[in-house]
């Protein structure tokens, strides 16, 4: 493969899907706009593909790991297999390594798709995810929507307006 990167990691809510606060309901899911041809882009070229989500509700007491892994496999029905599905299940509180924007989500996926993290790309919407990211050691892109914050953008390396334009800065 010539591509520089071996995988791509997306957050779920406000990157793949409709950011639906605490979703358990599979039906509740859309994609966003571009999600699949993006997808379809990177599968193509033969680069892996991963989530990673922080996902507090089950923390919170708001939704069951059932919910999510139902919200979750919807999300496959709709966009395809995705190598990897790395979920973070604490509150904020908690002080984990796996909620973004630690690494540990990120690392564990690298892990899981045997790709080392300079190879890897994390997109997402919001500061986490590129923290998450540049604290594992990949690379990251935001895309911002209504809820990613003026500050998150501007201390953001690279930006793209949306999933289409974050592809080609990808390959």
């Amino acid at each position: 493969m010539d591509e520089p990167f071996g995988a791509v990691l997306f957050d779920r809510d406000g990157t793949l899907i409709e950011d639906v606060p605490y979703n358990g309901d599979p039906a509740r899911v859309t994609p966003m706009p571009g999600a699949r041809e993006a997808l379809r882009t990177l599968r193509a070229r033969g680069l892996r593909t991963g989530v990673v989500s922080n996902q507090s509700g089950i923390g919170r007491g708001l939704l069951t790991r059932s919910q999510v892994r139902a919200v979750n496999a919807r999300v496959e029905e709709l966009l395809g297999r995705f190598g990897t599905w790395q979920i973070c299940p604490h509150r904020p509180d908690e002080g984990c390594v796996c909620r973004k924007p630690a690494p540990g989500l990120v690392l564990d996926a690298c892990e899981a798709l045997g790709v080392e993290p300079a190879r890897v790309v994390v997109v997402g919407d919001i500061g986490a995810d590129v923290g998450a990211a540049e604290a594992a050691g990949a690379t990251a892109v935001l895309v911002p929507t209504a809820v990613t914050r003026r500050e998150e953008v501007v201390a953001a390396a690279r930006t793209a307006p949306n999933l289409a334009a974050a592809i080609e800065l990808i390959l």
